[in-house]
C-alpha cells in the first residue's frame, strides 16, 4: 500500500468520526473540511460539488473506496520476468543457443564461440564384429555383439577472431577384446587442430562416423585411409560460385598417426584438389536429410606419399596390413607408400549418391617388392516419401557395393580379392543427431593362396544420437 493510499484513508476515518453517522447541516467548516478531502484525493469534484450543493450529508456519503486498478501478483512477476529477459537478449555480453553442432556459447561480437556436444554410438552386430577378411575369420564361431562403439565429447569454436577455429574430440570409453588390458579401453583424445590442423582426403574418411549412410565405413576404408595425422595444412577456395569452382589442400605430417612423434626427418606429404563442378559446396555428410534443393556435386582427386613404418592407419595410430609386418625399432623406413584417390559425390532433393577409386602401392625396402592395392565403394540412398507420399518421410534407404584387392597375408605375390554388397535403412528422427541405422551386407572374400572361395551375411542394428 502506498503512501497516497494511506494517506486517503487516514482522511476518510477522521471524517467518518466527526460525522458519527448522522445528519449534519453544512456550514464553512464543513466546506472547508470537504476542501481537504478534494485536495487529497479522498473525494472527486463531481462528489465535492454534489456535497456542497446538500442540506445534508452522512457518513455514507464520503466514505468510499478509491478506484485503484488491480494487478495481480502473478502480472507483476511476468511483467518483471520480461523486462529481465528483454535486459539479457540485448546486452548480456554472451549468447546461448542450441544447434547441430551441440551447446553453443557466443559472445556478441562474435570473436569467441564453444560448442559443447555428447555422442553414443550402440551397436548390435551378427555373426561378424568387424570386416572378415581371411578364410579363418568366415570359418571362426558366429558372434553375437552389444557394443558401445564410440562414446564421445567434442568441444570446438574459436578465439580471437572468427578465423582462428579449434576443435577436439575425446573418445571417452573405446570397447576392448576379452584378452586386452583395461587400458585398452581408457579415455583418449583422437582429435585436436586449431583451424588448419585438419587434413581432407578422400570423403568417406573425413564424413563423420556419426553422419554415415550405413552403420560403418565400406571395406575399403580400412586399407586407404590415412586418418588422423598430426602436421599442418594449407587449404583455400577459389573461384566460388562459378562453373570453377574448387578448392584445395596441401599438408605436411609426421606420418605416425594420431599423437605420434615422428621418429626420422621422413614426412607425409599430402595434397587434394576439388571441383565443384556446380558451383556450390558439398557438404561433408552423407545422405541428403537436408534435402538440398538445388542440384550439388563435386570431382576429386587426391594423393600422399610417405616413408615410415605403417602400412596403413586409424583412429588409434599406426598399424600395418595383413601380411606387412611392423619392422624392428632400428628401421624406420621400411615402407614407401604412395596413394591416390579418385572421387565423385551428388546431392540433390532426397537422393544422394557418392564413389571412390583408390590405388596404393607398397614398396617393401627390405625385401625390394612392391605391392599395388586397389579398391572402392560406390553407394546412393533416397527418401523415397519425395515420391510417395504413403513412405514414411523419416524413412531413408541406401545400398552399396564396395571391393578390395590386395596382397594375401600367406603369399604377398599372390592377391585376396574381397567384396561387400550392402543394403541400409535410416530412421532419422533428428537429422543426423539421432537416427537409427539398420544393415545387412553380403560378403565375399576369394583366397588365392588356398584356391577357396568363403561368403556370409552380416546384420548390424544401430542407434547414434548426438547432443
Amino acid at each position: 500500500m502506498n503512501l497516497n493510499k494511506i494517506s486517503l484513508k487516514l482522511c476518510q476515518l477522521l471524517f467518518m468520526a466527526v460525522l458519527l453517522s448522522v445528519s449534519l447541516v453544512t456550514n464553512a467548516a464543513d466546506e472547508e473540511l470537504l476542501g481537504i478531502l478534494l485536495s487529497n484525493g479522498a473525494i472527486t469534484q463531481e462528489q465535492y460539488d454534489a456535497l456542497i450543493a446538500r442540506d445534508s450529508i452522512t457518513s455514507e456519503d464520503i466514505i468510499q473506496e478509491p478506484a485503484l486498478p488491480v494487478v495481480s501478483l502473478a502480472t507483476i512477476e511476468e511483467q518483471v520476468a520480461s523486462q529481465v529477459t528483454e535486459q539479457i537478449e540485448t546486452e548480456f555480453p554472451v549468447t546461448t543457443n542450441q544447434t547441430s553442432s551441440g551447446f553453443r556459447f557466443e559472445t556478441r561480437d562474435g570473436n569467441w564461440r564453444t560448442d559443447l556436444q555428447w555422442r553414443a554410438q550402440t551397436r548390435f552386430t551378427t555373426p561378424y564384429r568387424s570386416d572378415p577378411r581371411q578364410i579363418s575369420s568366415f570359418n571362426a564361431e558366429t558372434q553375437n555383439n552389444f557394443e558401445a562403439r564410440r562414446l564421445r565429447m567434442k568441444i570446438g569454436g574459436r578465439g580471437f577472431k572468427p578465423w582462428l577455429s579449434y576443435y577436439f574430440e575425446v573418445d571417452l570409453q573405446p570397447s576392448r577384446d576379452t584378452d586386452d588390458s583395461s587400458s585398452a579401453s581408457s579415455a583418449r583424445v583422437i582429435d585436436w587442430r586449431i583451424d588448419i590442423a585438419k587434413f581432407d582426403l578422400n570423403r568417406e574418411r573425413v564424413d563423420s562416423s556419426g553422419r554415415q549412410q550405413f552403420v560403418e565405413r565400406s571395406i575399403a576404408n580400412r586399407v586407404f585411409t590415412m586418418d588422423r595425422q598430426v602436421g599442418i595444412q594449407l587449404k583455400g577456395h577459389i573461384f566460388k560460385e562459378t562453373p570453377a569452382d574448387m578448392r584445395f589442400w596441401a599438408g605436411v605430417f609426421n606420418g605416425e598417426g594420431r599423437s605420434v612423434n615422428n621418429t626420422d626427418n621422413d614426412m607425409m606429404y599430402m595434397g587434394r584438389l576439388q571441383w565443384n563442378f556446380l558451383g556450390r559446396d558439398l557438404s561433408w555428410r552423407q545422405t541428403d536429410v537436408e534435402y538440398t534443393d538445388r542440384p550439388t556435386g563435386s570431382l576429386a582427386i587426391a594423393g600422399f606419399t610417405t616413408t615410415g613404418t605403417c602400412t596403413r592407419w586409424s583412429s588409434s595410430g599406426c598399424g600395418n596390413l595383413d601380411g606387412f609386418e611392423r619392422p624392428a625399432n632400428a628401421v624406420t623406413d621400411q615402407y614407401d607408400i604412395d596413394q591416390v584417390v579418385q572421387e565423385f559425390a551428388f546431392k540433390y532433393r532426397g537422393f544422394s549418391a557418392q564413389q571412390e577409386y583408390h590405388r596404393k602401392t607398397i614398396e617393401d625396402n627390405a625385401s625390394g617388392l612392391e605391392h599395388e592395392l586397389t579398391g572402392g565403394y560406390v553407394q546412393a540412398g533416397y527418401f523415397f516419401h519425395n515420391v510417395f507420399p504413403e513412405f514414411p518421410e523419416e524413412l531413408e534407404l541406401a545400398v552399396r557395393y564396395a571391393f578390395v584387392d590386395e596382397p594375401n597375408r600367406s603369399d604377398l605375390l599372390l592377391e585376396n580379392e574381397r567384396r561387400e554388397t550392402t543394403i541400409g535403412a535410416n530412421w532419422f528422427f533428428n537429422g543426423h543427431n539421432n537416427k537409427i541405422t539398420l544393415d545387412y551386407s553380403r560378403l565375399t572374400l576369394d583366397d588365392t593362396f588356398f584356391a577357396q572361395d568363403e561368403d556370409d551375411n552380416r546384420l548390424r542394428l544401430q542407434w547414434d544420437v548426438s547432443f
